[in-house]
């Protein structure tokens, strides 16, 4: 598959658009699904997107190899270009495996904040960063009011609040990328590690409908310290997807956030029970296929 892209920025607005070679065989081979992928990568987070008109997007990488080989399986063997990378925050668990992604994938567009971190994979993270850059990917700092428009699908970035780039924050978690994805009256809210601090703050910001959504990717793996009530009111999912590890030491997800989707009348999806989650909409209609890979 040969892929040229094209990002207009503008106004604080990201424009995706794509032309394809054989244009027509790829009209044709065109769906009016949208594709989420919830990946089972253990202790971590990452998630794939394939969107109607073939764009594909990766969030977060998990803390080893398992993303990569479970992408190996969902993308074409010829197609070693991704669309649209987005790192919530520069963490082990999120970006390790992100990390190994792109030395084996050229990634067209970066998204980030652009903190600092004292790891040693931090520093990795930079260098792939800078080989991605030389290979042409442009790389974008994470700000409110970004929109990210791949075909018929939106990605807004919500947080941060502001421009966090040479930042060194104290708590890498509370400076994650949290972005809704829309397609038609569907919507997807990834939280990354947020806590129920951060959380509260979106809720009670003065625009509570953007972060209504059909699908929310609980923050921090089921912490305790996120998914709080008042932020759960506020987006108002049918769906909750977990990313975290069977059986891992921090005791993930935890009963007290396990209840508050249940309270709430939630549907709770695992990735340490269920494996790889499947989400497929059609605009409308959404429909959970879990994949055991």
């Amino acid at each position: 598959m040969i892929k040229n892209k094209y990002f207009v920025i503008f106004a604080g607005i990201l424009f995706l658009l794509n032309i394809y070679a054989w244009k027509e065989v790829f009209v044709l081979a065109q769906t009016d699904i949208l594709k989420v992928y919830f990946l089972n990568v253990g202790q971590g987070d990452s998630a794939f997107i394939e969107t109607p008109q073939m764009h594909q997007i990766l969030i977060d990488g998990g803390p080893d190899p398992s993303a990569l080989r479970e992408m190996s399986l969902l993308m074409p063997f010829f197609d070693r270009t991704i669309d649209l990378v987005i790192l919530s925050h520069p963490e082990r668990d999120h970006m390790q495996g992100l990390i190994g992604i792109l030395q084996r994938y050229k990634a067209d567009y970066i998204l980030w904040t652009g903190i600092k971190k004292d790891t040693s994979e931090y520093l990795a993270w930079l260098d792939v960063l800078q080989k991605q850059k030389n290979m042409g990917a442009k790389i974008i700092i994470a700000e409110p009011g970004q929109r990210i428009i791949a075909g018929n699908v939106l990605i807004d970035t919500l947080y941060p609040l502001t421009n966090l780039e040479n930042e060194n924050p104290k708590y890498a978690n509370d400076t994650s990328v949290v972005s809704r994805l829309i397609f038609v009256n569907n919507s997807f809210l990834f939280t990354g590690d947020i806590s129920s601090a951060v959380e509260n703050r979106l809720a009670n910001s003065r625009e509570l409908a953007v972060i209504k959504s059909d699908v929310l990717k609980t923050a921090h793996h089921g912490s305790k310290y996120s998914t709080s009530e008042e932020f759960l009111q506020s987006v108002n999912p049918k769906i909750a997807v977990i990313s975290s590890g069977a059986k891992n030491s921090y005791g993930h997800p935890t009963p007290e956030v396990l209840q508050k989707l249940e309270k709430f009348g939630i549907k709770i999806l695992r990735t340490d029970k269920d494996g790889t989650i499947k989400i497929e909409s059609d605009g409308n209609i959404i429909k959970i296929l879990n994949n055991k890979f």
